[in-house]
C-alpha cells in the first residue's frame, strides 16, 4: 500500500494520533514493535498559528519514526491553511486532517466531527460549499506534503453520509482516507460498524486508500478486518494504551513486557530532560515524564492478573518519582510471577 510515494507495505498496521498518548517515546516504540506508520498528537490549528509553545512541541519528530504523520484539527479555514504550512515545515512524511474527533472540546466547538454536522443536503447530497471540503482543498493546495483525511461515518445513524462524502473528499485531492466505524453521536460506545467501510472500499470510483479504524484490539482483528472489507490498511487506537508490542506478531514474555514499560517512563523522563537542555533530569522532568507515562500503565492489560490491583493503580497514578514508579513496577513483576 502506499501514500503518494510513502511505501507501507502489504496489509500495513498504523498507530491512530491520540492526544496525550501518542508522544514521541511511546509512538518510537510501536514502530519498533512493528507499526507502519505512526501519528503525532493531534494538535489545535488556531493553538499552532498563536504560537503556543506546547502545542508547537508536539510538532517534534525524529526520523526514527518515520514515516510519521502530523495530524490538525480546526474551524476556520484560513487558521487551518496557516496550520498545515508551519507543520510541513516540521518534515512530516504527510499531514491528516481530523474530522473524527468526538470529544465535546473539538466537535462541540464545530472541529473534529462537528464538521460532519449539518452538511447533508435534503437530497442527500454533500453541501458542495461545506466548510470541511473547503478546508480540504485549501490544504492540499497550500502544501506539498501528501495530505489525508481521518473522519467518520456520519454525525448521527440519521446522517450516515461517509459513502458519498469519500468521492469529495477524493475529489478534494487527499491521498487516502481513514473512517472510523462508528457516528460522532456513538462517541466510543456501541460497536464498531465496518460495513460502511467496505462499502467505500469497494466502490470502484474510489482510487485512494481506505484504511478501516474501530474496534481493533489485536493482529488478529486486524486480520479479519482486511479479510473482511478488503481496507488497505488498519488503525489502532485505544488497545495500544500501555501496549506497544500489540503491532509485534512475536508474543512477548510477561518480563519482557514489564521491561518494555519501564524503558517507556525512562525514555519519556530522559527525553523531556534533553528538551529542557538537561543531561541529568531533575524533578521537574521526572514528574513530566511520569505524566507521560501514567495513562499507559493504569491502562495496560499487563496488570489484569493482580489480585486487588485497583490500590497499586492508586500508587501508580500518584506516584511522583521515576524510582518510586519502577519499585511498584517491580513489585508487580513478582506478584505475576
Amino acid at each position: 500500500m502506499k501514500i503518494g510515494t510513502i511505501d507501507l507495505g502489504e496489509r500495513p498496521i498504523l498507530l491512530a494520533p491520540m492526544e496525550d498518548v501518542t508522544d514521541i517515546g511511546f509512538r518510537m516504540l510501536c514502530k519498533r514493535f512493528g507499526a507502519a506508520m505512526v501519528y503525532t498528537e493531534f494538535v489545535s490549528a488556531e493553538a499552532l498559528v498563536r504560537d503556543v509553545k506546547s502545542t508547537v512541541k508536539k510538532l517534534t519528530i525524529s526520523d526514527e519514526e518515520r514515516p510519521v504523520g502530523i495530524q490538525i484539527y480546526g474551524r476556520d479555514v484560513e487558521a487551518m491553511v496557516e496550520a498545515a504550512k508551519i507543520v510541513e515545515q516540521a518534515g512530516p512524511d504527510l499531514i491528516d486532517l481530523n474530522f473524527g474527533c468526538p470529544v465535546k472540546k473539538v466537535a462541540g466547538k464545530g472541529a473534529g466531527a462537528g464538521m460532519l454536522q449539518n452538511i447533508m443536503l435534503p437530497d442527500g447530497s454533500i453541501d458542495p460549499s461545506a466548510k470541511l471540503l473547503e478546508i480540504t482543498r485549501k490544504v492540499v493546495d497550500a502544501v506539498r506534503v501528501p495530505v489525508t483525511v481521518k473522519t467518520r461515518l456520519g454525525w448521527n445513524h440519521e446522517q450516515l453520509i461517509i459513502t458519498t462524502l469519500a468521492e469529495q473528499l477524493q475529489d478534494c485531492g487527499i491521498q487516502a482516507l481513514t473512517i472510523h466505524g462508528r457516528t460522532r453521536s456513538q462517541m466510543y460506545t456501541g460497536e464498531a460498524d465496518w460495513t460502511l467501510i467496505g462499502e467505500v472500499k469497494r466502490n470502484p470510483r474510489i482510487h485512494i486508500p481506505i484504511i478501516g479504524n474501530g474496534d481493533i484490539k489485536s493482529l488478529q482483528d486486524a486480520d479479519r478486518a482486511f479479510d473482511t472489507y478488503g481496507v488497505d490498511a488498519v488503525m489502532i487506537g485505544r488497545a495500544t494504551f500501555g501496549c506497544p508490542w500489540i503491532f509485534s506478531r512475536q508474543e512477548l514474555t510477561l518480563d519482557e513486557k514489564i521491561d518494555v514499560l519501564e524503558e517507556q517512563l525512562c525514555i519519556n523522563v530522559e527525553r523531556i530532560a534533553a528538551a529542557n537542555g538537561r543531561s541529568v533530569p531533575e524533578r521537574e522532568d521526572e514528574l513530566r515524564g511520569i505524566l507521560h507515562t501514567r495513562r499507559h500503565l493504569a491502562a495496560s492489560p499487563v496488570f489484569k492478573g493482580i489480585p486487588n490491583f485497583r490500590e497499586t493503580r492508586i500508587q501508580m497514578l500518584r506516584a511522583e518519582k521515576k524510582d518510586d514508579l519502577l519499585a511498584i513496577l517491580e513489585r508487580c513483576r513478582e506478584r505475576l510471577r
